[in-house]
């Protein structure tokens, strides 16, 4: 497939998302749209609460979205960083290129699934924040790379073990040109993947030079998994990579590859502005230095865990995300006062971080806030809920609930209405899991 052909392609199977029909599959879905396909759901502008929607529904608000966007896309600019956010946080390929048109490189993914999902849709910049050992994966990136000219794509090695076992993979298939390869430094002992030392670091990049097979193009890691993190030991860690990167430079392991640039990559949901900061003390290389930010939760962003730990609570003069997401569900049960339960639970609300928060109630006087009402477990299909006196709450209202974590909220729903300030859909974003 031609670089045209493949962008072409996935563009086409983009649109073709508009007419996929509504049908049992997605959650929450008014059930007479059955019959319409997507498209024609979405031109109908139906209202949220009113055009025949069912609880529990999860909803991405599109003033929000298009805010979290924005936002990066500045942001990276600002701090001279390439930007390809994490795309394993939504897994949807119309977010994935709103991300692109807001000025993001390509799209960082984790495994080979979910690089499938962007090449299906064209996207053809890809940095796997992944060692990748699996054969048939590696079969499928080398025909990619023959097929397309234009196709960029990066992975991990983090160890000699996995770059015998890439290149006995690779030497088996046909391929116009080598795999790019940057080495994982590890964010320290303890932590997850990645070399734990420089002279392991090298013992790899040797690896890779021994091989016509892989191309080393840089270093890489994950700030995130940086021990009792805090600003200080986020900052040591990420001078220990871009120092890495400047020893591989002076020691000749980037010359005689035909490079443009030097890859040095790292960055998370949580420490980007250290990332900024460090960055920017990177000196010259030999080559331009393609200096590439990986962050991903921001496109929605959360009322719990990155509303507390993003960046910009540390440098609000940067600005701030707003979280987009909201889980609207109904009281189904009111066994006391004390006590009401409401129809989402684990199926389709994010736990894994933080329960949900209850922000706004809707019922037959309009909407109001939620106070003296909070979600304290979740079982399978059910919120329990403790109120307070004097709450009002009562059978069949709705309540408007805040998730903690953007990369277990997607992932329960295939298909997630965009909704306007006023209620009204404008859209639907399809995700694959």
């Amino acid at each position: 497939m031609a670089a045209d052909s493949a962008s072409a392609s996935g563009r086409e199977r983009l649109a073709a998302l508009a007419d996929e029909p509504v049908d049992h599959r997605f959650k929450g879905l008014p059930p007479d749209a059955e019959g319409l396909t997507v498209g024609e759901l979405a031109a109908e502008r139906r209202n949220l609460f009113s055009g025949g929607f069912t609880t529990p529904l999860l909803a991405l608000s599109a003033e929000r979205l298009e805010h979290n966007l924005r936002l990066m896309e500045t942001y990276a600019e600002r701090h001279g960083l390439v930007f390809a956010p994490h795309g394993k946080t939504s897994m949807a390929p119309q977010l994935f290129w709103r991300q692109i048109e807001h000025g993001a490189w390509g799209i960082t993914l984790a495994v080979p699934h979910q690089v499938r999902v962007a090449r299906a849709f064209g996207v053809q910049r890809v940095f796997l924040a992944n060692e990748l050992v699996d054969p048939a994966a590696l079969a499928w990136v080398a025909a990619q790379l023959s097929a397309d000219p234009a196709f960029r794509f990066v992975c991990y090695v983090d160890s000699v073990r996995g770059v015998e076992l890439m290149d006995a993979a690779l030497r088996g298939v046909a391929s116009s040109r080598p795999v790019d390869v940057v080495v994982e430094l590890a964010a320290g002992e303890g932590a997850r993947t990645g070399v734990r030392t420089e002279a392991e670091c090298g013992a790899v990049a040797d690896a890779v030079a021994g091989v016509d097979t892989l191309r080393l193009v840089g270093v890489a890691g994950y700030e995130g998994e940086v021990p009792d993190a805090d600003p200080e030991r986020v900052r040591a860690w990420l001078r220990r990579l871009t120092a890495l990167v400047v020893d591989f430079d002076k020691a000749g392991r980037f010359a005689g590859a035909e490079l443009e640039e030097i890859v040095v990559s790292a960055g998370g949901s949580a420490w980007f502005d250290a990332v900024a900061d460090v960055f920017a003390e990177l000196p010259e290389l030999s080559l331009p230095a393609l200096k590439l930010l990986r962050s991903g939760a921001y496109v929605s962003h959360d009322d719990g865990h990155y509303q507390e730990v993003t960046p910009f609570v540390r440098v609000p003069e940067e600005g701030a995300l707003q979280p987009a997401f909201r889980l609207w569900a109904q009281v189904v049960s009111r066994p006391s006062d004390e006590q009401a339960f409401a129809n989402a639970g684990k199926r389709d609300a994010a736990y894994d971080l933080d329960l949900p928060v209850v922000q706004v109630v809707r019922g037959e006087g309009g909407e109001r806030p939620a106070d003296g009402i909070s979600v304290t477990s979740l079982s399978d299909q059910h919120a329990w809920i403790r109120t307070a006196e004097g709450t009002g709450l009562r059978v069949g209202d709705w309540l408007g609930m805040g998730l903690s974590h953007p990369c277990t909220s997607f992932d329960k729903w295939q298909l997630i209405p965009v909704v306007e300030q006023d209620g009204t859909v404008v859209d639907y974003v399809r995700t694959y899991f």
